[in-house]
């Protein structure tokens, strides 16, 4: 399976200013999951995808070279990942560069380890699925904590079954966002998000964690500063 490991790193950020490249424990943010990929890849199967001069330069000074620059309409806030990664893949398709999947990691996930990418693609390759994801265990439960406001605002369950204690709800998980696996010949008919044969592999709390806000950022930093996690196997 020929794969391409697309790393999307936006300019923009308005939680963290650039934070991917943003240094972490002494280290650009970004640098973390290159150096996932590069356990699992050759640098000229792994692509960053991003706008910004800062973000190339940070890149290349870590000695993988960045192909192209993404385009501004394809940079914004409200262009979702779809198109980023179609273009990766046209870019690639004129180079004469034909994938079989996508393994997109995204550089806000800096303790995803290779085990965890590993997993995605075996499951992916095992149950031959459109796509296959990372989740956790969500932290909130439909079926038991999640309500709904109705006409008068007053919060009704979700759902019409009562579960008093969470051990009774069935478990549910959530995206974390650390790795997607995709089938390119599906992605070309539709976006991912419109998948409905999706596979998943779970990670802990601690791997999952996604840099959105300060807080999140202060929080991975004390997770490196305490040795809570280790990182990268």
């Amino acid at each position: 399976m020929k794969t391409l490991y697309l790393i999307p790193a936006r300019g923009g950020s308005k939680g963290i200013p650039h934070k991917n490249i943003k240094l972490l424990s002494g280290k650009p943010l970004i640098y973390y999951t290159i150096d996932i990929a590069r356990r699992l890849a050759d640098d000229k199967d792994i692509c960053v995808s991003t706008d910004d001069d800062e973000i190339i330069n940070t890149v290349e000074e870590y000695g993988l070279h960045v192909l192209f620059k993404r385009p501004d309409a394809l940079a914004t806030d409200k262009c979702g990942t779809y198109k980023v990664i179609l273009q990766a893949l046209d870019f690639y398709k004129n180079k004469g560069e034909i994938y079989d999947a996508v393994v997109l990691l995204q550089p806000t996930s800096p303790f995803r380890t290779v085990n965890n990418v590993s997993s995605c693609i075996e499951r992916y390759l095992q149950e031959h699925r459109d796509m296959v994801a990372s989740v956790k265990e969500s932290s909130t439960n439909p079926y038991y904590n999640c309500f709904k406001v109705d006409n008068s605002g007053t919060l009704e369950p979700l759902f019409n079954e009562i579960i008093t204690r969470r051990q009774d709800a069935p478990k549910t998980y959530e995206y974390n966002g650390a790795v997607y696996v995709m089938n390119v010949e599906k992605l070309r008919e539709k976006s991912y998000e419109e998948f409905n044969n999706i596979g998943y592999a779970i990670m802990d709390e601690l791997s999952s964690v996604d840099l959105d806000t300060i807080v999140d950022w202060k929080f991975a930093e004390m997770i490196i500063s305490e040795n809570l996690i280790n990182h990268g196997y």
